[in-house]
């Protein structure tokens, strides 16, 4: 009967793979969208929904920074900032609901 090896740098590398990836940039982005948001006095969220076109504009300033910052595509950019908005509209809704 065979024996069978294990590759422990195999293991480890395919659960370090496994892990979701941190975009570059996702903390700042989200300090931008706090700031934003404090700045213009915008909330997230309004009556507890969403509010989309705050979102939106805090994600695009956000984006435009993270642009500047990364030297990466729009594409990518808004994709981090976008992120970051949601994370932060939702949090702000749980925190409101409680």
């Amino acid at each position: 009967m065979p024996r069978r090896t294990v590759s422990w740098t195999a293991i480890d590398r395919a659960g370090q793979d496994s892990r979701p990836k941190i975009p570059a940039g996702l903390l700042s982005a989200k300090a931008s969208i706090n700031l934003t948001v404090r700045l213009d006095r915008r909330p997230l969220v309004a009556a507890g929904k969403f509010d989309r076109a705050a979102i939106m504009h805090a994600a695009a300033k956000a984006a435009r920074l993270h642009q500047e910052r990364f030297g990466c595509t729009w594409g990518e950019a808004m994709s981090v900032a976008l992120k970051a908005a949601w994370g932060a509209a939702k949090l702000a809704r749980h925190m409101a609901a409680h």
